[in-house]
């Protein structure tokens, strides 16, 4: 079991910057991949981020199209805890933030994911 609690979001303007946390507890953080998801009104959620590993270290960080060059993920493996630096932000990135532990697998599906947090409402204002 893996326990996962998102915390960071709020409300920004656009242009604005925000960093999200997620704090993990239970098993070992790096058995999984770890993803950022997002859902906003009406839509499907969508994959924003991954961090995959190798051994001890991260392996590869993927992005969802929409965020490339704005976004960041990082993990510190010591303190279980996973980030989204997330800058240049558009009204279009409101949504509500989920972090996620299971397989990105080729395609980031979140229905690959076996963990999910309750997430963060991110609001952008224009």
């Amino acid at each position: 079991q893996v326990q996962l609690v998102e915390s960071g979001g709020g409300l920004v303007q656009a242009g604005g910057s925000l960093r999200l946390s997620c704090a993990a507890s239970g098993r070992t953080f790096r058995s999984y991949d770890m993803g950022w998801f997002r859902q906003a009104p009406g839509k499907e959620r969508e994959f924003v981020a991954g961090i995959r590993w190798l051994g001890g270290s991260i392996y590869s960080g993927d992005y969802g199209d929409s965020v490339k060059g704005r976004f960041t993920s990082s993990a510190d493996a010591v303190m279980k805890t996973m980030y989204l630096q997330m800058n240049s932000l558009r009204s279009e990135d409101t949504a509500v933030y989920y972090c996620a532990a299971g397989t990105l697998g080729p395609n980031f599906l979140p229905q690959n994911m076996e963990y999910w947090g309750k997430g963060t409402l991110v609001t952008v204002s224009s």
